[in-house]
């Protein structure tokens, strides 16, 4: 049976020098599960690995689509699971790693690849009330007839909201779920950081982001006519920029907002890191041990 290693965790924890590090020593290679950084042109506010860092470590699902293209749940499945296919044919090791948890979960705990069917002009009029009156607005209203669904979901995940609005009005079909996983020898590690630290890396890193030129990134991006409806812009970092360019906000405030709710998407991440089955949490260099001793262990077998 192969193995698949994921890495998940804190949002600059180091997941993926740990992965390259990994990839070096056991013949592997990367699969991103990371929402934003398969978006082309979102390098810099996604803290995209470079090509130097990547140490000649092939990497998969980094730019795979346009900034104005839709990505789903399903789709990053169905990509990943023909990466990792591909990975294993040619005797080399999946080591997957990325933050966002619900990419991860989806591929341990199986997916549902059924869907609603679409709705265009309910979803576009939901999409034009967040425009006018706030996302909060939108919130609102599948909160009224849907708020367990609404507990699970921040405002400010517009398309995701609007999802879970057309699937309470509209219904859903019936659940063909199944893990990419399944067959598998797969370890899964979160990486986690006394809080101090954390945080004084989170501002540390958006301090070089601002360096690096997050603010010209987003703007190259509205001048190709992306807005907040797009769902690459509608991400930390992408949405306050593009608040400040709009003149909603001043550039101290944006940047310290971009600060305040990467700490707070770090603890909704430690949250849902608790909701993955056997995901074990760990500080970066014990992760290091456990992924080595489990490689090592199943090579002997």
């Amino acid at each position: 049976m192969a193995n698949i290693v994921i890495i998940t965790g804190f949002t600059g924890s180091g997941k993926s020098g740990l992965a390259i590090d990994i990839a070096k020593k056991y013949n592997g290679e990367v699969i991103s599960c990371d929402s934003v950084q398969v978006y082309k042109g979102l390098n810099i506010g996604s803290a995209k690995v470079t090509v130097e860092e990547m140490q000649n470590i092939p990497h998969h699902l980094i730019d795979i689509i346009e900034p104005h293209e839709d990505y789903s749940v399903g789709r990053f499945v169905k990509d990943c699971e023909s990466a990792i296919n591909d990975i294993i044919s040619r005797g080399k090791l999946p080591i997957l790693v990325g933050g966002t948890g619900l990419y991860i979960k989806a591929l341990i705990d199986g997916y549902d690849f059924s869907s609603t069917t679409k709705h265009e002009d309910f979803r576009q009029k939901y999409f034009n009330l967040a425009t006018e009156f706030g996302n909060k607005y939108v919130w609102d209203k599948l909160n009224e007839i849907a708020p367990d669904k609404a507990q699970t979901v921040h405002e400010n995940n517009v398309k995701r909201v609007i999802r879970y609005l057309e699937i309470a009005t509209f219904g859903k079909q019936e659940n063909t779920s199944y893990s990419v996983l399944s067959n598998y020898n797969t370890l899964c590690v979160g990486i986690v950081e006394d809080r101090e630290l954390i945080y004084n890396k989170i501002n540390q890193r958006v301090d070089v982001m601002i360096d690096l030129g997050l603010q010209h990134e987003v703007q190259t991006l509205l001048n190709k006519g992306l807005t907040l409806n797009n769902n690459c812009l509608n991400t930390i970092g992408y949405r306050e920029m593009v608040e400040y360019l709009q003149g909603k906000t001043t550039y101290n405030k944006c940047i310290e907002l971009i600060k305040q709710h990467t700490r707070n998407y770090c603890k909704r991440q430690l949250t849902f890191m608790k909701t993955i089955p056997n995901l074990k949490l760990m500080k970066k260099e014990e992760a290091r041990k456990v992924i080595e001793e489990f490689l090592n262990d199943t090579i002997k077998q």
